[in-house]
């Protein structure tokens, strides 16, 4: 029995479905890349997700969740900021393809992996301000593997220092 032209479009687009769910977690991967500097250089940053480093650091950070940054040198006072994960105009075009043709399990895949979400800023530049005695290392907890956003940073920050 021949195939019909109808048959192998729809059998196409089938395949095509399957190879492109959770296309952004091929294409960008879950992951990326967040800048930091400061001036002066050299000091200690630390992130809610238990992430370290001094700067001029790169760090590797999964999309999908925000993070609370904390940079400190001795002499200088604390310098903290919030990098967000959002989904961005890139981002919801192709949630909307994957949906048209990935259908919702690259949708969910997508969405799961964090792969559609971008961290903003990507680029940290820090002008520190100069202040006696300045700060000590920043103390951000242990977090566990899936983060914790900078909301639950700050209640239990703020439980902490209750007690």
């Amino acid at each position: 029995m021949p195939l019909s032209p109808r048959r192998i479009a729809l059998a196409a687009v089938v395949v095509l479905a399957l190879c492109l769910g959770g296309c952004a977690t091929f294409i960008r991967g879950s992951t990326q890349s967040l800048t930091i500097d400061s001036l002066p250089g050299g000091a200690t940053v630390s992130l809610s997700n238990g992430e370290r480093c001094a700067t001029p650091c790169v760090l590797k950070l999964k999309r999908k969740h925000p993070v609370a940054v904390e940079l400190c040198k001795p002499g200088y006072r604390q310098a903290q900021t919030l990098v967000r994960s959002e989904l961005g105009s890139a981002g919801a075009v192709r949630m909307a393809g994957n949906a048209l043709i990935g259908g919702l399990i690259g949708v969910g895949v997508d969405a799961a992996s964090g792969a559609a979400k971008d961290l903003s800023p990507n680029v940290l530049a820090v002008l520190l301000v100069e202040e006696s005695p300045g700060c000590t290392a920043p103390k951000f907890p242990a977090v566990p593997e899936d983060g914790q956003t900078p909301e639950e940073y700050a209640r239990t920050k703020k439980k902490a220092a209750a007690k």
